[in-house]
């Protein structure tokens, strides 16, 4: 299927449509955009909302316009009041309403952290299964441009420790616009994180509305020898440190998280059952990270599968910096990947 694979690049994309007609390419961005689009276009209960949606960038090219296709009163450029725009979209979902709100970076959603923790994710709890929240929160990871400390922080794991969340971190074109139409579908609320850095990806995208499911990961490389489970921006990184790896006689097992709540345990354990060592590389920071928790997943149910202790590839324990020089330093990428794998099949 063309939309498992991973394009390195617009080159490498281009290359393969030329060998394959059926195939059809957008831009991550424009794989949200026409999402957001079909959805708007097919159901008047979805809505969109948020600071800067409606501006000629629209969100970095994801909602860019929308509100002239749509109109205002379903594209809603928003005051810069987090907490407060996140409470009507929750009340508007619980209303009947399918919002999706954007959140331009992830760095500003802890402003609305009460809403969605102790709101959002609680109340189809707390009135016994008869309310559903659906609602979608999109925003943004990254770096560079020297966005330092407050601007491309990966905060994902402070939401999937929040029974009533769902998380989701699509890598491709493919699974940004699948996985959006099925987390704004899924009843419940979402945290759709998306890396600035993959927005100008290509893939495979079908013109159709599809889904694609939650808490399902994907194989994006078969290997034997180690099993590298990447998130998000990683997973290209992740799939080069493979073609590494493979010059030296080590074939790598990669898996693309996809979901990172619900996570699926079920095939991560498969594949350390087949190769006895893990690598996770994530965006975000090693403490009580997403890796911890696949590490004890792991140990909890495969733990005999195990030829070597697990390793983590994340950034250090510190805030991002804003010189270029110091975020070449910062950011572990594919070379981190590598020497992580080789230590664990060294030690095993």
């Amino acid at each position: 299927m063309p939309w498992t694979k991973v394009y390195s690049n617009k080159a490498e994309f281009e290359s393969a449509l030329s060998d394959n007609r059926e195939l059809r390419g957008l831009a991550y961005k424009d794989a949200l955009l026409e999402a957001t689009s079909q959805l708007l276009e097919a159901d008047e209960t979805v809505f969109v909302i948020g600071e800067g949606i409606d501006d000629s960038g629209g969100v970095f090219g994801s909602t860019k316009g929308l509100h002239l296709k749509f109109g205002r009163e379903r594209v809603m450029d928003s005051p810069l009041a987090e907490n407060g725009i996140t409470g009507i979209a929750i009340g508007a979902a619980v209303a009947g309403m399918r919002p999706i709100l954007v959140h331009m970076r992830v760095d500003f959603i802890p402003l609305s952290l009460d809403q969605i923790i102790n709101h959002a994710a609680k109340w189809r709890y707390m009135f016994g299964g008869k309310v559903s929240v659906p609602i979608v929160i999109r925003s943004m990871i990254g770096r560079g441009w020297g966005s330092a400390a407050q601007h491309s922080q990966s905060l994902q794991s402070l939401f999937t420790n929040i029974p009533g969340l769902k998380v989701v971190m699509p890598a491709t074109p493919y699974d940004a616009k699948g996985l959006l139409r099925a987390s704004v579908y899924d009843g419940n609320p979402v945290v759709f994180i998306e890396h600035r850095w993959l927005y100008e990806h290509m893939g495979h995208v079908p013109s159709e509305p599809y889904t694609v499911p939650l808490g399902k990961a994907i194989i994006r490389r078969t290997g034997s020898d180690a099993t590298i489970v990447a998130v998000s921006y990683m997973v290209y990184e992740a799939m080069s440190a493979a073609d590494i790896l493979k010059n030296e006689g080590i074939e790598c097992e990669v898996i693309d998280l996809r979901t990172l709540k619900p996570l699926d345990a079920p095939l991560i354990l498969e594949s350390v059952s087949k190769t006895g060592r893990l690598v996770i590389a994530d965006t975000g920071w090693k403490e009580t990270g997403i890796g911890a928790e696949i590490i004890a997943r792991v140990v909890e149910d495969g733990f005999g599968a195990l030829k070597s202790a697990p390793e983590r590839v994340n950034l250090p324990e510190a805030p991002t910096p804003a010189s270029p020089a110091l975020e070449k330093a910062y950011y572990p990428g594919k070379f981190e990947i590598a020497a992580a794998v080789r230590r664990a099949v060294n030690k095993g």
